[in-house]
């Protein structure tokens, strides 16, 4: 393996070391066949982030690039003196654009049947999907809006009154995820109001409440906490008697729609990952319910990406801690976790490497 390795990085680094010498630059097609067995679609230097991107036609080649353990990329990394290097597959990329596709395409009709003070929230996504889109190899979302960011964290912009006109709810569980969607909310012009369904600390521990309360600090965003009671879910869970993730959704889902409807705002915001395409956006109960990652086709590591900008990190393990103790009291249980973590894999949400980590965690 230490050979196999050692020769990926010798031949990558031997084209790619005087290219990055000479500053940015981006090529495409590139030929490895004969060394290495493969063409590379496309691949793109930035010498001021000094970020590599490296986009391969399939995963096999990705897989191949990345390296067993990640040791390719790590040690070409190292060898090319850069910051960053990303790998991604080229057919993963058409399957992401073709459901922005699909979700461009419902936020059209949705944009043209609701009255112009609603939708502009809504005309901002569709250009931010155009722009993914066009772009996806080399989209950040930290570099699109590093700006915009940066006021946020500004002491001026905690100073500046909140607008009470709220035009979306957003779930705040105080995760990568839904903390990716409040960002993403407030960039977009929804003028979200946060709103945390708490079910009691086994599923909403205090580090999950502090994240949240520093997320919307930072942000300028009004937060509140919805009590719901999910003693009857914690108690069969912890006998075995089932699997709390679908039943502990489904109470805090419909906790929210019914707050919505109630305060009459007419967006909910999710940080989902499925269902996406046209599915991203549905209209529920006269209100409109949006995964906001899967409509953008984010990533998991996007979302931890722009989350960390404001010191919101993953814990690294699987769910909450009911889940944990779940795992650890009934062992057959954790298939149904497994199962989730698959699924959300060949929904191409999670990278194979990562959605390893969180089986062997989950075992």
């Amino acid at each position: 393996m230490k050979l196999e390795v050692e020769y990926m990085v010798e031949t990558l680094s031997s084209v790619l070391k005087p290219l990055i010498a000479s500053g940015s630059f981006e090529l495409s097609d590139i030929d490895f066949t004969e060394n290495l067995g493969f063409f590379i679609e496309k691949i793109t230097y930035d010498d001021i982030s000094r970020n590599l991107i490296i986009t391969a036609p399939d995963r096999p080649e990705k897989s191949s690039i990345i390296g067993k353990g990640g040791w390719v990329v790590g040690k070409l990394r190292e060898e090319l003196g850069v910051n960053n290097i990303h790998v991604d597959a080229y057919s993963d990329m058409i399957i992401r654009v073709y459901r922005m596709e699909l979700a461009m395409k419902k936020l059209e009709k949705i944009v043209t049947s609701i009255d112009n003070q609603t939708n502009q929230p809504l005309k901002n996504l569709q250009d931010m999907l155009m722009l993914r889109m066009n772009n996806l190899d080399s989209f950040d979302f930290l570099k699109e809006f590093g700006m915009e960011l940066s006021n946020f964290k500004s002491e001026e912009a905690n100073n500046i009154p909140v607008n009470e006109k709220h035009k979306a709810v957003v779930a705040l569980s105080g995760g990568v995820d839904s903390s990716f969607s409040l960002i993403i909310a407030k960039l977009m012009g929804f003028n979200p109001l946060a709103v945390t369904v708490n079910p009691g600390n086994i599923i909403l521990p205090s580090y999950f409440r502090n994240n949240v309360e520093s997320l919307c600090n930072s942000l300028n965003v009004p937060h509140e906490y919805i009590d719901v009671n999910m003693e009857s879910v914690v108690d069969q869970a912890l006998k075995g008697k089932l699997h709390p993730c679908g039943r502990c959704s489904k109470i805090i889902e419909t906790a929210l729609l019914e707050h919505s409807k109630k305060i009459e705002i007419p967006f909910l915001i999710f940080g989902d990952f499925l269902a996406t395409g046209s599915q991203s956006i549905v209209s529920i109960d006269s209100l409109w319910r949006i995964n906001l990652p899967a409509m953008l086709s984010a990533t998991k590591g996007e979302t931890k990406s722009l989350s960390a900008y404001f010191n919101i990190k993953s814990r690294g393990g699987y769910g909450c801690p009911l889940i944990n103790e779940v795992h650890k009291k009934h062992p057959h249980m954790r298939r149904f976790s497994i199962q989730r973590i698959l699924r959300e894999t060949r929904a191409g949400v999670l990278e194979p490497g990562q959605a390893l980590d969180l089986i062997i965690k989950t075992l």
